[in-house]
């Protein structure tokens, strides 16, 4: 029989290590970093204790699974939704498991009077979402979701529906050729003093990093399920971001004086994460300095242009930057987070690339009262 426990941290962040093979393309966060995430008092998502938890299922001395239930209060406000949140879930190819998780999750949302759960959101539309669908020999990059094949099967047995459906992508930089994005609009950007390129180190880290909450926010004002990002949510996700930003590979662009775009490009550090298993300990510091001198792998996590300038090129004279800049720094491969399927500007920039897709996600959601389920979340108005 399957036992659930509720706020057991220690067997949730071991749930993925149990569930899945070791060969899994699979990376957890940093054991750290997850505490801190479903933690009420340092994550400023939250801000009373009954809008997340988590549980685990267990049985014969072994965790099965996890899942965290949760809610964004601030999207069922400026969306109009009743949606409870699920995240994190990951189980193994057990039934009786997967039925027990989804169902304490779904009790949650029920006894808090919401309608329905939807997921994966680890925790926001701004973070991880989705559950893997296609593409799962290909290995994840830095905030890429990641799940065996069986996860979307044991959703669909529970009564879970898809929606949302996503893309992910990946360049081989060596056969990306930066000037194949220049046309006249680009190159008339970078011709126009009114954009300045903003320097990026150490010591102007800093006030780039305030630059791109601004930016993201009016970009993606209008897109399905998006909330403007509060400063202390976007201080709360790059905390650390000077330890392992490259600052040769972002860019930030200011026109007339005021920030107007930014790419926010990482090295992937997944393979990091893999050499010390998520975890900070005596080896850290080792593993840090070989992936510093040997990283190949960079990622996007998001590129963004102020409405106002959309449609003049501006995000492709910020892609030429970009890339140039990770070819002369030595990366191979650029991966790049989910684009919705409803967001067709931004797919066939990709496909000017010549990007590869490499995982195909999706939502699923599920009634969790007696109201059926609404409509989905269709179009995009981010023009990229």
């Amino acid at each position: 029989m399957t036992e659930i426990r509720e706020r057991d941290f220690r067997a949730f962040f071991a749930a993925p290590f149990e569930c899945y093979p070791e060969d899994s393309p699979y990376v957890s966060p940093l054991k750290s970093d997850l505490q801190r995430y479903l933690s009420v008092d340092a994550n400023p998502l939250f801000e009373r204790d009954d809008q997340v938890t988590y549980f685990t299922a267990h049985r014969g001395g072994k965790v099965l699974g996890r899942i965290v239930a949760h809610v964004h209060e601030a999207s069922n406000k400026l969306h109009g939704l009743n949606r409870a949140c699920f995240g994190y879930f990951d189980c193994a190819d057990d039934s009786e498991a997967a039925s027990a998780l989804l169902s304490a999750a779904e009790r949650w949302a029920r006894m808090r009077g919401y309608d329905e759960i939807a997921g994966n959101f680890n925790l926001t539309i701004a973070q991880q979402i989705g559950v893997l669908t296609g593409g799962f020999s290909h290995a994840p990059y830095t905030d890429m979701a990641y799940n065996p094949p069986h996860v979307p099967a044991l959703l669909e047995r529970n009564g879970y529906q898809p929606f949302f459906p996503m893309t992910a992508f990946e360049d081989a930089l060596a056969d990306t050729d930066p000037d194949d994005i220049l046309g006249p609009k680009q190159k008339e950007i970078l011709a126009d003093p009114d954009f300045v390129w903003m320097p990026i180190d150490k010591s102007t880290l800093p006030a780039r990093l305030s630059d791109a909450p601004a930016v993201l926010n009016d970009a993606f004002r209008h897109n399905p399920m998006f909330v403007p990002v509060t400063r202390a949510e976007f201080d709360f996700q790059t905390a650390d971001m000077n330890l392992i930003i490259d600052p040769r590979i972002s860019v930030v662009l200011h026109y007339q004086g005021r920030p107007a775009g930014a790419v926010i490009c990482i090295p992937d550090l997944n393979p990091l994460l893999r050499g010390i298993k998520s975890r900070m300990g005596v080896t850290a510091p080792f593993h840090f300095l070989r992936h510093r001198f040997h990283r190949k792998r960079a990622v996007i996590i998001y590129y963004a242009v102020i409405r106002e300038l959309h449609g003049r090129g501006v995000n492709g004279a910020m892609l030429y930057k970009t890339i140039t800049a990770l070819k002369s720094a030595g990366y191979e491969w650029l991966g790049g987070t989910w684009i919705f399927d409803g967001n067709p500007a931004s797919l066939r920039q990709k496909e000017k690339l010549g990007s590869h897709p490499i995982h195909r996600l999706s939502l699923y959601r599920k009634a969790v009262s007696d109201k059926p389920l609404g409509p989905v979340e269709e179009a995009v108005t981010h023009v990229a």
